[in-house]
């Protein structure tokens, strides 16, 4: 049995430990707002590019010598992006998304194809390193607070790979965001570039009054050409905000529950503190008792 001093050395270190978790998870909550509130601000973004794409496809005459749609007759070569975080203390947040990267892995190499690994965070490249894969790409140090810039690192790369026919398929595997307690692993086609992006959404009827005729300078190709590079990278961007709210409000889940198991363990170690105490003075009064009566007989 663990003496006083080991019981009071134990609760101390837990109590120690619950005001770091504690203190974790109020930073991550608060985070997590502001990571929201960047989710809401990319949305309409998003959807006026999509807009302006389709718009831009249905105007040019041909669309099939833009290298970034042009879909391969063999597929042969998989780029799997994965996208973790810089950190652990999340929970299954980096675990629940490399099972998956891992899953696509065998299921392409299965068709015949060859897998190319780009990484975001240093979570992932740790795991990739230490199973000792290649790495074509790899970029670290914003996965809690990505900005645009590194989206665009990362299309860069990608559209680069694709052009020069290094790959010829392009997946990328994150957490979407759900919410504060509801994370799903999410696989998008990043490349080839689909056709239903560039379709749009039809109007469900025809807008009544005199129809306009846009007038395109330069030509709806060369736009259209401008435009694919900067919606691949806005797609980037989003799937980076999405797992950036994501490891945020798995580690505030994560700190949460672990500080909840600490408060469990202190009631625990407690009440086995008392209970030594308690058997420590019972056997100080028997000894009492025993010299009481050593000394009356």
């Amino acid at each position: 049995m663990a003496s006083l001093q080991d019981l009071r050395r134990r609760i101390s270190s837990v109590r120690n430990t619950r005001k770091i978790t504690k203190a974790m998870e109020l930073v991550a909550g608060a985070r997590l707002r502001r990571a929201q509130t960047r989710i809401e601000e990319m949305r309409p973004y998003a959807d006026r590019m999509q807009e302006l794409m389709a718009g831009t496809a249905r105007a040019a005459s041909s669309i099939r010598n833009l290298a970034l749609l042009q879909r391969r007759d063999e597929v042969r070569t998989v780029a799997i992006v994965v996208v973790t975080g810089d950190r652990g203390l999340a929970g299954p947040f980096n675990g629940q998304v490399l099972r998956r990267a891992f899953e696509l892995e065998r299921e392409t190499r299965a068709e015949g194809a060859d897998v190319r690994w780009l990484v975001s965070g240093r979570k992932g490249a740790s795991t990739l390193r230490f199973r000792r894969y290649e790495l074509t790409g790899q970029w670290a140090g914003f996965a809690d607070r990505p900005s645009y810039q590194d989206a665009q690192a990362i299309g860069h790369r990608l559209a680069e790979l694709y052009e020069a026919k290094e790959v010829d398929r392009v997946l990328l595997v994150y957490n979407r965001f759900e919410s504060a307690l509801v994370q799903r692993v999410t696989t998008t086609e990043l490349l080839p570039i689909g056709e239903d992006v560039l379709a749009g959404e039809e109007p469900a009827e025809e807008p009544k009054g005199p129809s306009a005729d846009f007038i395109y300078e330069p030509e709806p190709e060369e736009i259209l050409q401008r435009l694919l590079p900067v919606y691949l990278e806005t797609e980037i961007y989003r799937a980076l905000l999405e797992s950036a709210a994501a490891f945020l409000a798995s580690q505030m889940t994560a700190m949460r529950n672990a500080s909840k198991n600490a408060g469990d363990l202190i009631d625990r170690l407690t009440l086995s503190l008392n209970r030594a105490r308690q058997a420590e003075i019972t056997q100080e009064i028997l000894e009492v008792v025993a010299g009481a009566d050593a000394l009356s007989g």
